[in-house]
C-alpha cells in the first residue's frame, strides 16, 4: 500500500460505512507506517506524544500529534481490534479493566489513522481534511452507539417557541446524536475532534433546548483528543487546545454537561477540581453512563 492510495481511500466517506470498514482502514495504515516513514518524531514538551513524517511523495509532510501510550502497533491492532467487535456486541457483560483500554484505543488508533492519512495532503486542502476527519469521527461513533445496541442518528430538532401561549416561531437545532428509546428523545450529544472553538456552543445548546422544551434532557460530548502541533522543524512540541476557565464557568454559572468524554484525556481533566467530576475518558460513556441516560 502506497500513501497515494491510503490518500484516495480516506478521503472518500463511502468508505466508511461499517465499523469493519473503519478497522479495516487502521490495519493498512498502521502496516503501512511499519516500514513506509520518514521519520518518527519526538514532542519535545510532552514526550509520549509523536508525529510521523512522510516521505517525499507527500512532501515530508508531518501528521497531527499521536499519543504512543493510546496508539495501537499494527500487531497489536489486529489482535484487539476484532475484540473491540465481540466486547461491543456484549458491552453489558464486558466490563473490565483490559475491556475498557480496548475500547479507547481501538477508537483513538483508528481514528488517528484517518487523520494522520489526511495530514499527508497539500496544506491547500487542510480545511477540506479537517471536514472529512471530523465527519468521520461523528459516523464513527454513532455506529459504535449503534454497535451497543442503541437507537441512534443525525437530526435536526425544530422547537417551537412559544409566546403567550402560542407557537410564534421554530428553532432548529441539528445535533451529531441524538438517542432514542420507543421514539422519544432520551440524550443528546455532540461529537467532535476537538473541544476547540466548539465548546461555548455545547454548553449554550443544552440550556437553550432544554427552557425551550421545559425537560431536562441530558446533553453530552465525545471528543477525540485536545492537543494540536506547535514549534518549527527540530522543535515540535504540542499545545493542549482545551479552555478549562471557560469549562468551569459555563459548568458552573450556565448549567453542567451530563457528561464529557474524551479518548486521549488530558491530565489537568484527572485532577483539577471541577473537570475531575465532569470529563471522563470514553469507556465510561459506553459501559455505564449511556445506560443512566436512557433512565432519565
Amino acid at each position: 500500500m502506497k500513501i497515494e492510495k491510503l490518500i484516495e481511500q480516506a478521503c472518500n466517506k463511502d468508505n466508511f460505512t461499517t465499523l469493519p470498514d473503519f478497522i479495516s482502514f487502521a490495519c493498512e495504515y498502521l502496516e503501512f507506517i511499519k516500514d513506509n516513514l520518514q521519520a518518527v518524531i519526538v514532542s519535545k514538551n510532552e514526550n509520549h506524544y509523536q508525529f510521523f513524517q512522510y516521505k517525499q511523495e507527500a512532501s515530508f509532510n508531518v501528521t497531527r500529534p499521536i499519543n504512543s501510550n493510546l496508539m495501537y502497533s499494527f500487531e497489536e491492532f489486529e489482535e484487539n481490534s476484532r475484540e473491540f467487535l465481540n466486547i461491543l456486541k456484549d458491552i453489558k457483560n464486558s466490563e473490565n479493566a483490559v475491556n475498557r483500554e480496548i475500547i479507547n484505543r481501538t477508537i483513538y488508533s483508528a481514528q488517528q489513522c484517518i487523520g494522520a492519512t489526511l495530514d499527508a495532503l497539500p496544506a491547500n486542502k487542510s480545511n477540506t481534511a479537517r471536514k472529512i476527519n471530523s465527519d468521520l469521527f461523528e459516523r464513527f461513533i454513532r455506529l459504535v452507539i449503534s454497535e451497543i445496541g442503541l437507537d441512534v442518528s443525525q437530526e435536526t430538532i425544530s422547537v417551537p417557541v412559544m409566546i403567550d401561549n402560542e407557537p410564534a416561531f421554530n428553532m432548529n437545532y441539528q445535533h451529531d446524536l441524538i438517542i432514542k428509546r420507543n421514539n422519544q428523545t432520551k440524550a443528546i450529544g455532540s461529537v467532535k475532534t476537538s473541544s476547540k472553538d466548539r465548546l461555548d456552543k455545547i454548553f449554550i445548546d443544552k440550556f437553550l433546548y432544554n427552557k425551550l422544551t421545559d425537560t431536562d434532557t441530558p446533553h453530552f460530548a465525545i471528543f477525540l483528543n485536545d492537543v494540536q502541533i506547535k514549534g518549527q522543524e527540530g522543535k515540535y512540541g504540542i499545545n493542549a487546545t482545551f479552555l478549562p476557565g471557560h469549562f468551569k464557568g459555563y459548568t458552573v454559572k450556565l448549567n453542567p454537561l451530563d457528561g464529557v468524554y474524551y479518548c486521549d484525556i488530558r491530565p489537568n481533566m484527572r485532577t483539577e477540581k471541577i473537570l475531575k467530576d465532569h470529563i471522563k475518558t470514553f469507556d465510561h460513556f459506553v459501559f455505564s453512563d449511556v445506560w443512566k441516560f436512557l433512565a432519565c
